[in-house]
């Protein structure tokens, strides 16, 4: 346990540090890799329909097979990297370890990414916020203005909050590296292909569900030290536990509405609503109270929200995992 700590303390650091370095091959990518592999070797194989509903049993056993297969591959890997780096030393073992789990954090990468959007918004530059915040959403950027640009970017930085720090913190907390790698290959799985579109509406449905079932704690969680932390950066912490309470179901997702709920009460904005995915308008509930129009400087502000939130969670996740320690007899 205390290795482990020393693990998370070494991977949020090296992710503050560094991010994401770019043309750097990431595990991630390799999990979508496997993920587009498996998919046209198994609709292959299964001879699944084209058809948008036939073959609806077929296509979610498919589905199913892609999820277990992915999730034994990638949640071996890091064992096995573990235990050949423990023939050589615990030093380097600890060190390959922390870099494992960094890797599964993006912490500084959404703070990066979120930026250059914000940085071509206070240029007033519609077409290089829409391709900057393309890069960092699902629905369709071409027709978004700059408040619609603005609030999807606040939105991502909520809900990736929790999906692309807190849920692998809380995994490796519990489980370790490999279940930091066993979270993001199922967050990567969903992100991939747990659409509700034609192509994905049941071959995707196992992706989805066990995604909804990984983030629902971590959601939560997200969502209650946000709110704590607008209280200590100065912003509407009772708006920001008001609206949590109140709109955090109104999303289509079971778990991204906590977070994005919280940040906009947080800064007393109006966030969702109506988007394009796909080309296809699809309806969507307002949350929050449309206090004040939002601006590029929420993106600014939402980060800190999501700072102060991921280092309250990683101080309070340390010191009971050290609780622990003490009444288990470990230290």
């Amino acid at each position: 346990m205390y290795e482990r700590i020393m693990i998370l303390i070494m991977a949020l650091i090296v992710d503050l540090v560094f991010g994401d370095p770019h043309n750097w091959f990431h595990p991630v990518m390799a999990m979508g890799r496997g993920i587009e592999w498996l998919e046209k070797f198994l609709r292959r194989c299964l001879h699944i329909s084209e058809d948008p509903e036939a073959g609806r049993g077929k296509k979610q056993f498919a589905g199913a097979i892609l999820v277990v297969l992915m999730l034994v591959i990638f949640t071996v890997i890091p064992l096995i990297i573990h235990n050949i780096a423990t023939m050589f030393g615990e030093t380097l073992t600890w060190a390959i370890d922390a870099f494992l789990a960094y890797q599964m954090l993006a912490m500084k990468q959404l703070k990066r990414e979120s930026m250059k959007v914000y940085e071509a918004l206070k240029r007033k530059n519609i077409k290089d916020a829409r391709e900057a915040v393309s890069m960092i959403v699902g629905r369709d950027t071409k027709r978004l203005n700059m408040t619609g640009v603005t609030k999807a970017t606040v939105e991502t930085v909520a809900e990736n909050a929790s999906d692309g720090v807190v849920a692998p913190l809380l995994f490796m907390m519990v489980f370790g590296v490999a279940g930091g790698w066993f979270y993001k290959t199922v967050n990567t799985m969903d992100s991939m292909i747990g659409y509700k579109n034609d192509q994905y509406k049941y071959f995707g449905t196992a992706a989805a569900r066990l995604d909804d079932i990984c983030n629902f704690i971590p959601a939560r969680i997200s969502a209650l030290f946000m709110c704590i932390a607008a209280m200590f950066l100065g912003l509407d912490w009772k708006g920001a536990f008001r609206i949590w309470r109140r709109d955090a179901r109104k999303s289509t997702s079971p778990n991204s509405g906590q977070t994005e709920a919280a940040m906009a009460g947080a800064l007393g904005v109006e966030l969702l609503g109506d988007a394009y995915y796909f080309g296809k308008l699809v309806h969507k509930p307002a949350i929050g109270d449309s206090k004040r129009e939002i601006t590029p400087e929420d993106i600014e502000t939402a980060n800190r929200i999501m700072y102060l939130s991921v280092f309250m969670i990683y101080f309070v996740g340390i010191m009971i995992m050290r609780t622990v320690m003490l009444y288990s007899g470990w230290i």
